[in-house]
């Protein structure tokens, strides 16, 4: 496996592994699929200050993309990151979420962030597990405060300090 740096030719493959989660599941609250200029523009105004990676598997195909984004815009919070990785449907299980998600932290911890953060729509277990194994505690829980495929969805916070 292969983690680099994203480049904006990443952006029609990161759009087709979001899209998937968009259409199928909870994992994100978004309902309108996105365009690949969608995912574009996301790059370009969240990579001039936070990283985002993208791990390519042994036949160099893009499976998997982490990033990091503002926890909230009000300045006081600059140090405060969210922190997010997608893997391909048929990708999990290998290990590359959590590589992705060392390796974002590393550059986090470098680029002078102090606690970081990861919202988990709930339940979620499989999610949980990996954000705990990596280190992170829950600090919140929200009660129904999504609404998606007709249904309430709680949400999660856990945080890590690095």
């Amino acid at each position: 496996m292969n983690i680099r740096p994203c480049t904006p030719n990443d952006a029609p493959v990161i759009c087709d592994i979001y899209n998937y989660y968009i259409k199928n599941t909870v994992i994100t609250f978004e309902e309108e699929l996105l365009t690949k200029e969608c995912i574009l523009q996301r790059i370009k105004s969240y990579c001039s200050k936070y990283p985002w990676l993208v791990l390519e598997n042994d036949s160099g195909d893009v499976v998997g993309y982490a990033y990091g984004a503002p926890w909230t815009e009000r300045s006081a919070y600059q140090h405060t990151v969210e922190v997010t990785v997608y893997l391909h449907y048929l990708e999990g299980g290998k290990g590359y979420g959590s590589a992705l998600y060392r390796q974002i932290l590393a550059l986090l911890a470098g680029g002078g962030f102090h606690a970081v953060v990861a919202r988990i729509a709930l339940p979620n277990e499989a999610s949980v597990k990996f954000h705990e194994a990596l280190g992170f505690t829950k600090v919140a829980h929200f009660t129904e405060v999504g609404r998606k495929f007709d249904r309430w969805i709680d949400v999660g916070c856990w945080q890590a300090m690095l």
